[in-house]
């Protein structure tokens, strides 16, 4: 079944009431933070396929992220990059999941943001939630601290989790962000989650970041607690911990990081906005990642 610019797997599912969760790389999944949040919940839900663009090229340019050529049994094969999005019910609760891996187009956007909502007015979710991470100036000696932008059921749930502030920042930023404005348009309910992991931590999977994006949506739809299990995470920062134990100027700095953190009191003041603040130093990160990009980009250089 063709939905959009989305090729839908048949037989395909009817869900009601159904719960959104994005991740959008490279440029907000540091650690692979939203990456692998979304394996952890599509593993515990035996998520299966729904669909995947069924013209990646039309959004993608494949001089910027390579297909890659593999083998499986002896058969070569083309694995070219593409946005998918996976199924799944969730056993404890019976709510119906889907599960966005989206990559950031580098042309036709607005067709692209188009297309995801779509596929979600389609299957009647009634909540589209971002996940995904950032480098921050932050210590890994503390809880790492989430922002984001949430509906105000939530906020209760998550006093004490979120860093909630008024949102007033200006700059770059995704085009994938015209998905929450056109779901907004039709009713639906859109949340972010951002979680801040500290600079000098950079794991290709940050289990810890995981664990703390997985704290906030088990609170927020009920899934089981223990799906937020932070064992995988703490010895990954114990090892971190053992590395800069010795290195004085890398201590000196954390100390400062801990005095700054400490002097936060993550709670919703009365009369401020459900909205938070990207850090200011959002618009450096997105710069730094756009020139990452390009420099990896061979015809950047041609």
């Amino acid at each position: 079944m063709r939905l959009g610019d989305f090729e839908i797997v048949e037989p395909v599912p009817e869900l009601q009431d159904a719960i959104a969760i994005a991740m959008l790389k490279p440029w907000v999944d540091v650690g692979g933070s939203g990456t692998l949040t979304l394996k952890l919940l599509e593993r515990q839900m035996a998520a299966q396929e729904l669909g995947r663009l069924a013209r990646p090229g039309k959004f993608f340019d494949f001089t910027r992220e390579r297909p890659t050529m593999k083998w499986d049994n002896g058969i070569r094969s083309l694995d070219v990059p593409n946005s998918t999005v996976n199924h799944a019910k969730d056993p404890a609760t019976g709510r119906d999941f889907l599960f966005f891996h989206l990559r950031e187009p580098h042309m036709n956007g607005e067709d692209y943001c188009d297309a995801i909502v779509e596929v979600i007015k389609h299957f009647n979710v009634v909540e589209y939630c971002r996940i995904g991470g950032m480098y921050d100036e932050v210590p890994h000696t503390r809880p790492l601290k989430i922002t984001g932008s949430l509906p105000d059921e939530h906020l209760d749930q998550l006093t004490g989790l979120i860093s909630p502030r008024r949102n007033t920042y200006q700059g770059p930023t995704s085009i994938v962000n015209l998905v929450s404005e056109g779901l907004d348009a039709v009713g639906i309910e859109s949340a972010s989650l951002m979680v801040h992991v500290p600079h000098y931590v950079q794991l290709e999977e940050d289990y810890m970041a995981a664990a703390r994006l997985l704290e906030a949506l088990c609170l927020m739809y009920g899934m089981p607690r223990f799906l937020a299990n932070k064992t995988r995470g703490e010895r990954q920062y114990e090892q971190i911990e053992q590395a800069v134990t010795d290195n004085e100027e890398v201590r000196a700095r954390i100390v400062q990081m801990e005095e700054a953190y400490d002097e936060e009191v993550p709670r919703v003041p009365d009369g401020v906005s459900d909205e938070v603040a990207l850090p200011e130093t959002m618009e450096e990160f997105l710069r730094e990642a756009g020139k990452k990009l390009d420099d990896e980009d061979p015809a950047a250089t041609a």
